[in-house]
């Protein structure tokens, strides 16, 4: 797991359940939060976490931003 993809996940486990939206302090620089940066972290991040489990554990949140949420 990449450093960022570690702190994304430790930054959304601490609210776990709740949403974190696209803005929220996450990273270490601006970015335009119209861009597909979040989503392209997010895909990876995803693909790392759930590739061994039947259900999933990041969720989109339709226009709000993402949630983790424990499978049970």
């Amino acid at each position: 797991m990449q450093p960022c993809e570690f702190r994304l996940l430790e930054y959304m486990m601490r609210p776990a359940g709740q949403v974190v939206t696209r803005t929220m302090n996450v990273w270490d620089y601006h970015f335009d939060p119209q861009t597909n940066v979040i989503d392209v972290h997010i895909s990876r991040l995803r693909s790392k976490i759930e590739k061994d489990f039947d259900t999933s554990l990041l969720h989109t949140v339709r226009g709000a931003g993402y949630t983790l949420k424990a499978a049970g």
